[in-house]
């Protein structure tokens, strides 16, 4: 038997009849599920009490604030939005996306996402939702290379291995989209820019640390050479954070192609992982045109926080 037979879902299938679980499967329409699961939200709403509130607000993790203090966060994110080349496109997410936005495109389990009634879900990793947009300009653009960039709050429904991590914490994020134009070029172009506005950033942000941004190649493509005779030679050799390459790594082989960087730093002799990106063929998938290309990368502000408090 598979987890949804015998599993929590199971459970609250087994509650109904036959001919409901027919009915809320296979007949509603989705504007008529969307209305019927709008109704019961407001009728478990009506329920709601000042002490079952108060409740809720102490033992549930996804409303919980965060540990984080909000004025040290905008002095990060404003000295990185200052940092950022003008190219990059700031934009305001919303809080939500289209529901799917990650598990379309990406090997993601929608139980990991916190899925709302009206056929959205919270944002849990804002370079899906900059992907799409950039999707969306570079349809209306299709000569321009698209550079955006967003400072969120992502909320996700997985439990997390430290018993202190909170659900939601904020990402600084770009994503850059464009056509190919042979012989990795275009690749060569956004992984140079995201590596340098990270290398500008982590020597700004934590001064007093040895950080690196590490490069791996999954497989053989154009950019083994242009790593050497682009990539390289653009970044500065006297930048305080490193760039090297990782051959070892295999986490994100899945989800990333052909190449990723990962950033981190060091605290007390250990490794802290910072951020991550890579390509990704979401914007190919988006457009229907295997000739884009796309790179996704994102800080860790919350965590950047929390060195810097030390």
């Amino acid at each position: 038997m598979t987890n949804e037979e015998t599993g929590p879902v199971g459970r609250v299938w087994g509650q109904l009849s036959v001919a409901a679980r027919r009915t809320l499967e296979l007949e509603l329409t989705p504007a008529d599920l969307r209305t019927l699961q709008i109704d019961l939200a407001r009728t478990r709403a009506a329920e709601a009490t000042p002490a079952s509130l108060m409740r809720r607000w102490s033992e549930d993790r996804f409303v919980a604030p965060a540990a984080t203090d909000s004025r040290m966060m905008a002095r990060i994110e404003g000295r990185l939005w200052d940092l950022l080349p003008s190219q990059f496109v700031g934009v305001e997410l919303s809080p939500v996306a289209p529901i799917g936005t990650c598990s379309a495109v990406a090997a993601v389990d929608q139980n990991r996402i916190v899925s709302t009634v009206r056929g959205t879900e919270v944002v849990s990793d804002p370079t899906n939702a900059l992907a799409l947009e950039a999707s969306w300009r570079r349809r209306r653009r299709p000569a321009d290379r698209i550079d955006l960039a967003a400072a969120h709050r992502v909320l996700r429904a997985q439990k997390f291995d430290a018993p202190t991590a909170s659900a939601h914490f904020r990402l600084f994020a770009l994503v850059s989209s464009s056509r190919d134009k042979g012989s990795g070029s275009s690749e060569a172009e956004m992984l140079r820019d995201h590596v340098s506005f990270w290398q500008a950033a982590l020597a700004e942000l934590l001064p007093r640390r040895k950080s690196v941004v590490r490069c791996t190649l999954f497989a053989p493509s154009a950019l083994d050479d242009r790593l050497g005779d682009t990539i390289r030679p653009a970044l500065d050799p006297r930048a305080a954070t490193e760039f090297t390459e990782y051959p070892d790594r295999t986490r994100g082989a899945g989800y990333y192609s052909p190449a990723a960087i990962e950033i981190v730093t060091q605290d007390g002799g250990e490794k802290v992982d910072l951020g991550d990106g890579g390509f990704v063929d979401w914007t190919a998938r988006f457009l229907e045109n295997a000739k884009e290309r796309c790179f996704i990368s994102c800080l860790s502000t919350t965590r950047v926080a929390a060195l810097m408090s030390e």
